[in-house]
């Protein structure tokens, strides 16, 4: 299978990717491989922290709910405390990216987050975005833990500001990077110019194919994705039944 050409770079400590992670498989006209990468890491990157004054909160607070409402989310509830510490959701991400499950924890996770208003710096909170796509609690932890996925996380992001991305959400198409609030629409409409220049030079298209679950494809429809984080929210996360574990890498 060839690899997708594009890429969506995420931090699951932002709501602005939260916005674009429910967008982005149905605004993009290709797959997208899900890259999780660490915000704070990135030349420009927006941390929450910088408003000065409560009011200043509220403005950019109001923006980003009604941004939400405008392209038809649940309401945004936000997570306390805000900003929250994200480096263990997106070490949990990294691992389950390399178990082809990064869309659906993705997904989960900003859910529990931004729709469900739980802080992802609370261990167990990550464990019930893990379990709502069958991710074993016990394998979670330890994968979050072993150096190699911390070691592909921060090459991830390295790579990732090497090519141009400064901040979160953010696509790559090729050797172009699209970032800020238009980033989905502006990498769709490149993506399609680009697919309409190839048709006229003569060269037939690629048929698509089947894409990863770490791709701009979802291997789950929405409704199964979103349905799945309810009942699980208030949940145990040790009592979803185990799963084979056994392509998890070790410690």
């Amino acid at each position: 299978m060839t690899a997708p050409d594009a890429a969506f770079y995420f931090d699951l400590g932002s709501p602005l990717a939260y916005l674009a992670a429910e967008r982005v498989l149905h605004v993009l006209p290709g797959p997208a491989e899900w890259q999780p990468v660490l915000a704070r890491a990135l030349p420009r990157a927006e941390s929450f922290e910088a408003c000065r004054c409560r009011t200043e909160q509220d403005v950019v607070r109001s923006e980003i709910e009604r941004s939400a409402r405008t392209e038809g989310l649940q309401p945004l509830k936000w997570p306390s405390p805000f900003p929250f510490d994200s480096a263990l959701a997106m070490r949990v991400a990294t691992y389950a990216k390399s178990i082809g499950r990064a869309v659906p924890f993705a997904q989960a996770a900003f859910r529990q987050a931004f729709a469900g208003g739980r802080s992802l710096a609370e261990p167990d909170n990550v464990l019930i975005a893990a379990a709502a796509c069958e991710m074993h609690p016990t394998a979670v932890l330890r994968g979050a833990e072993l150096r190699a996925v911390r070691e592909q996380l921060l090459q991830t992001t390295m790579r990732a500001a090497r090519l141009g991305v400064d901040d979160v959400p953010a696509v790559a198409v090729g050797e172009r990077v699209f970032g800020g609030e238009r980033c989905l629409q502006d990498a769709a409409t490149y993506m399609r110019e680009r697919t309409r220049g190839t048709g006229s030079s003569g060269v037939a298209p690629t048929s698509p194919t089947p894409a990863s679950p770490d791709t701009g494809v979802a291997p789950t429809s929405p409704t199964d994705t979103s349905a799945a984080l309810p009942s699980t929210a208030h949940a145990s996360p040790t009592a979803t039944s185990p799963t084979d574990t056994s392509s998890a890498p070790a410690p």
